[in-house]
């Protein structure tokens, strides 16, 4: 297997990015009156989920990604409140919500098993 030489290579970015589109849509028909209210705040948390994993890029240490992965799994557990809100004040269909929800928790264990496998990294190997 070779080595992830950029953000962009991690399945867990290009998921996140998906997302992103995917939530971008979805807000695109909310009511006008929420474009500084919702569709702002959901739009800001779904971008925070890959521009965390990006930044990574700029980091050396594999602690320091460990940290950005879990900042970017609590903005994609924010959007997930967020889009319930958004349904349950009835701006998105249950089908949608569902759609959206599903690849969130794809994003969402990609990025869990990134962790666990950064995390053996970290752990001093006793012999």
């Amino acid at each position: 297997m070779t080595a992830v030489r950029h953000y962009r290579d991690l399945v867990a970015w290009q998921k996140a990015m998906d997302i992103v589109e995917a939530v971008y849509r979805a807000t695109s028909t909310f009511p006008a009156d929420e474009r500084f209210g919702l569709t702002q705040q959901l739009r800001r948390a779904v971008v925070s989920v890959p521009s965390n994993i990006a930044e990574r890029q700029g980091r050396k240490s594999t602690n320091e990604f460990i940290h950005f992965l879990s900042i970017a799994k609590g903005s994609l557990c924010e959007v997930e409140t967020q889009l319930i809100i958004a349904q349950r004040l009835g701006y998105l269909q249950n089908e949608l919500l569902d759609q959206l929800l599903t690849q969130s928790d794809e994003v969402g264990r990609i990025m869990n098993g990134l962790t666990r496998s950064l995390a053996k990294k970290t752990k001093p190997q006793i012999l």
